[in-house]
C-alpha cells in the first residue's frame, strides 16, 4: 500500500511529531510511505532524522514579510497542491486543514478543533472537516465534537507515545543522568511547560499560577519549550510579556529544543503543567509521564478520557497554583500510574489500526 502523509510543518509542532512517528511505524509494518510538507525559512528537512525507510517530499516555502496570516494560508494551500502528486498513492492522509485544502480526495486526522477569527483560516478549517471522504480523531472526545459540530462519525484511533525514550531519559544510566543534570545545572528546578506561547496553550494563565506558586517555592523556574507555529501570535506573546513584568516572573522561554535534547529536558522538569484550552490528546503531557514527570491539566473533558486518574485536574487559577504546589511532593504511586498508562500506548498499535482503516477506506471508496 501507498500511503502519502501530509502535514503543513517540519518544526516540532504536536501534529508533525505525530506524522513522523506514525509514518515510520506504518514502514515497518510494511507500507510504502512518503511524507509530504511544506518547508518554511530555507529548511531542507524535518526537525529529526526520519528513518525506517520513509521517504520525504518538501516544498520550499520562502517567508514573505509583508504577507497578512490569510495570504499566506492561503500561499501554502496553492503550493502543497501544485506539488503534491495524487496519482502516486492509494491512500492520500492530511494531518491539518492546510495539506486537507491542498490534496483532493483525502483522509483526514482531526487532532483537535480550533477557532480562528482569519476569514481565510475559518473556511480552510471548515473544508478540511467537511471535504475529507474520511475522518480520523486521536480521541472520542474530538470525535464527538465533530459529530455533533458537523455530522460526522469518525473513527477514534489515539496517539502513541515513545514511552520508552522518554523513560530512559529519567533513567540511571549515566548518559542520561549529565543529560538531565546538565539542563538542570542550566535552569535549576523548573516547571516546564511545552508548546510555546500561545493562546490554546493558557500561557498566561500559567504566568497567574506561578506567581501565586513563586512565594511558597521560591527556587522555581519557570521555562517555556518549543513553540514554532504557522500563525501570528505577536498580540498574545506582547500581552504575556507586559503580564510576566507586572508579575515580577523572568521565564525563561528556550524556542524549539533539539529533538535530541527533549526528553532529558522533560524529564529533568519538577512537573509539566498542561493548561492548554484546547487538544485533542494531550502528547507532550503523555511523554512527561513516561519520563515520571508529575502533570497538572486543565480539567478538560478530553484530558480526562485521555488521562484518566494518572494526572491532577484543575480549573481555576488558584486551584493551578496549589496543584502544582502539591505536585512537587513526591508520589511513587501517582508516577507508576503515569507511567503505566504512557505505555498503553504505542505508535505500532496506532499504525496497525490505521493500517485496517486505511483496506476498510479503499474497499468502500
Amino acid at each position: 500500500m501507498r500511503i502519502a502523509l501530509l502535514t503543513y510543518s517540519t518544526k516540532p509542532r504536536g501534529g508533525v511529531v505525530h506524522t513522523l512517528n506514525l509514518a515510520e511505524a506504518l514502514s515497518r509494518a510494511g507500507a510504502d510511505v512518503t511524507v509530504w510538507s511544506l518547508a518554511r525559512g530555507g529548511d531542507v528537512g524535518f526537525f529529526r532524522e526520519v528513518g525506517h525507510g520513509v521517504r520525504t517530499e518538501l516544498v520550499r516555502f520562502e517567508p514573505i514579510d509583508s504577507e497578512t496570516v490569510g495570504e499566506r494560508i492561503l500561499r501554502s494551500i496553492r503550493l502543497l497542491r501544485n506539488a503534491f502528486q495524487e496519482e502516486s498513492y492509494d491512500i492520500v492522509h492530511a494531518q491539518d486543514c492546510i495539506s486537507a485544502n491542498a490534496v483532493g480526495r483525502c483522509i483526514r486526522t482531526i487532532h483537535h478543533l480550533d477557532q480562528f477569527t482569519t476569514p481565510e483560516l475559518i473556511a480552510c478549517h471548515e473544508r478540511a472537516i467537511t471535504t475529507p471522504y474520511a475522518r480520523i480523531c486521536v480521541s472520542a472526545a474530538v470525535a464527538e465534537e465533530v459529530r455533533q459540530g458537523w455530522g460526522f462519525d469518525a473513527t477514534v484511533i489515539p496517539n502513541g507515545v515513545d514511552s520508552a525514550k522518554f523513560a530512559a531519559a529519567a533513567g540511571a544510566d549515566p548518559v542520561a543522568v549529565q543529560k538531565r543534570s546538565a539542563w538542570q545545572s542550566k535552569l535549576g528546578r523548573y516547571v516546564l511547560a511545552v508548546g510555546g506561547i500561545e493562546p490554546r496553550k493558557g500561557s498566561i494563565d500559567l504566568l497567574d499560577a506561578f506567581a501565586q506558586l513563586s512565594p511558597h517555592v521560591p527556587d522555581l523556574t519557570l521555562v517555556f519549550a518549543g513553540g514554532e507555529t504557522l500563525f501570528d501570535y505577536r498580540d498574545y506573546r506582547a500581552r504575556f510579556e507586559q503580564r510576566a513584568a507586572d508579575l515580577g516572573i523572568q521565564p525563561i522561554v528556550l524556542g524549539a529544543v533539539a529533538d535530541d535534547e527533549l526528553p532529558a529536558l522533560v524529564a529533568g522538569a519538577a512537573v509539566l503543567p498542561f493548561f492548554s484550552t484546547k487538544e485533542g490528546f494531550g502528547l507532550a503531557a503523555m511523554e512527561a509521564l513516561a519520563a515520571g514527570v508529575p502533570v497538572v491539566a486543565r480539567d478538560l473533558p478530553v484530558l480526562r478520557e485521555v488521562f484518566g486518574d494518572a494526572v491532577d485536574y484543575v480549573a481555576e487559577i488558584d486551584d493551578m497554583a496549589t496543584a502544582l504546589r502539591g505536585a512537587l511532593q513526591p508520589d511513587p504511586s501517582r508516577q507508576q500510574r503515569g507511567r503505566a498508562l504512557a505505555e498503553r500506548f504505542s505508535w505500532d498499535d496506532a499504525a496497525a489500526a490505521h493500517l485496517q482503516f486505511y483496506a476498510a477506506s479503499v474497499a468502500i471508496h
